[in-house]
């Protein structure tokens, strides 16, 4: 079994998966006012579950040629499989973004998947929504085996979303991620090939 890969450019530009209320896309510079708008005004509250940014290099966050350096990267991972990156959106709204990380081939087929939805958004169910759709592409298109998050335990918000869809927790990894300065033990929830087949009639009923 290997990774389906996509290897138009045009493909990987205009690849879009889609929930019953969101619309996920690859991010591109055209992108930044509504990016920049949304990562200023929720920053306060991103920041707590973040990986500090690093000082020597420009933010993407109100700096748009660090913006279109990371659109530039993205579109490099997604050619070469080993990373897909979503903004979502509703309404044409930038309302957060879901990335795919570390997508691995033989004998893994696995990744790791983070998000972050914007702040006044949160408890409407998009994030779960749009992670759905990120499980279906990965397993679906992909052809992965395994899907996991990792959760900072205190991260009651992040932690409502996997628990929505039924992803099934396996335990703690000490010190798994270096978050707004502290290294942070993460709860690490997975969903195999196996349970995306048990449950997808349903996750796809309720969410897609």
């Amino acid at each position: 079994m290997k990774p389906k890969r996509r290897n138009r450019s045009s493909d990987l530009r205009d690849m879009k998966l889609q929930g019953k209320r969101v619309t996920l896309r690859p991010l591109v510079p055209e992108d930044f006012p509504q990016w920049t708008e949304v990562r200023q005004r929720c920053r306060s509250w991103l920041v707590l579950w973040e990986p500090s940014k690093l000082s020597n290099l420009s933010d993407p966050d109100t700096d748009l040629k660090a913006f279109q350096q990371r659109c530039q990267f993205m579109q490099q991972e997604r050619e070469k499989a080993t990373g897909y990156s979503f903004g979502v959106f509703t309404d044409g709204q930038l309302i957060g973004e879901m990335n795919m990380s570390s997508v691995m081939g033989h004998p893994f087929y696995s990744c790791y998947v983070g998000y972050w939805i914007d702040q006044k958004q949160a408890g409407q169910s998009y994030a779960s929504e749009a992670l759905a759709a990120v499980l279906r592409f990965g397993f679906e298109e992909c052809l992965l085996y395994r899907i996991q998050v990792a959760i900072v335990p205190k991260n009651n918000a992040s932690l409502r979303v996997v628990e929505k869809l039924g992803i099934p927790k396996e335990g703690i990894a000490r010190k798994f991620l270096e978050i707004n300065g502290n290294w942070e033990d993460h709860q690490i929830f997975a969903m195999t090939i196996e349970d995306w087949e048990q449950k997808q009639e349903t996750l796809i009923k309720d969410w897609l």
